[in-house]
């Protein structure tokens, strides 16, 4: 065990000279020779798991592995899901959140953001023949309008910010969300324009509405407990990846 905090202590000192003092949260990574990362699994191009296989797969999984591979440890995967994300994070049941996580004020009370990592926002998705019904949320917004959610995160809570009228349809599974527009059970979904993107290239019958022009913009980036020396050595860790044009192409990689 104090061997491999000693490990981990020395590849600090060569990969970050300026953050080589460990922390009480350090020195548990450093024991456990693994870093955990809490990922739903639902979210794609950020990571997606498949219970045939049991592995998860996606750019926030790809940059997991950059990161342990940087502090020389071990990755574990813990599954989380969007309505217990908060509360897992505060329980520590890992040390780092990853997976296409909006950077809002509820969720900074509770614990710390890494630099941002992309920029995204809300826009609609529905089919292609319907396009034109709703660009706006006062289109979006009226009766007789079923707009689906998946619960827990920024998706449905944008959506209960905004529609009062529109009928709010709350879908437990984000992997299978999409086809209950396919399927005519709800009229559309509001969601970040890069899943958005995604999910028309999957579906030929859904379009994204307007993905260049969301409603709001928000900042995507990894999320952590209050322990300061972590924050820094994980935003030490992408200020390198974005100055080496790693980020970049891994984000090309997956995302559209």
């Amino acid at each position: 065990m104090l061997l491999r905090l000693f490990r981990l202590i020395f590849v600090l000192c060569l990969a970050f000279p300026t953050l080589a003092a460990a922390s009480p949260f350090m020195d548990k990574i450093g024991l456990r020779n693994a870093i955990r990362v809490g990922l739903t699994g639902d979210y794609a191009p950020f990571s997606t798991f498949d219970p045939a296989t049991g592995t998860y797969e996606g750019l926030d999984v790809d940059l997991a592995h950059s990161l342990a591979k940087k502090l020389g440890v071990h990755v574990i995967f813990v599954h989380t899901s969007w309505p217990t994300l908060a509360d897992d994070l505060k329980a520590q049941k890992f040390d780092i959140a990853m997976g296409g996580i909006s950077i809002t004020p509820a969720r900074e009370a509770i614990g710390l953001f890494s630099h941002p990592v992309i920029s995204d926002g809300k826009t609609p998705i529905t089919l292609c023949k319907n396009v034109k019904r709703f660009q706006t949320l006062k289109q979006i917004d009226k009766p007789g309008v079923r707009l689906v959610v998946n619960p827990g995160g920024t998706n449905e809570k944008f959506a209960r910010a905004h529609i009062s009228k529109a009928t709010i349809i709350v879908h437990p599974d984000n992997k299978s969300i999409f086809q209950e527009i396919i399927f005519g059970h709800a009229d559309l979904m509001i969601t970040d324009a890069i899943e958005a993107r995604l999910q028309a290239k999957l579906h030929p019958t859904l379009c994204a509405v307007h993905p260049d022009h969301p409603f709001d913009h928000t900042e995507k980036a990894f999320w952590m407990p209050r322990d300061w020396t972590w924050q820094k050595l994980v935003n030490k860790w992408l200020d390198e990846m974005k100055k080496s044009g790693e980020l970049k192409a891994k984000i090309d990689e997956w995302v559209d």
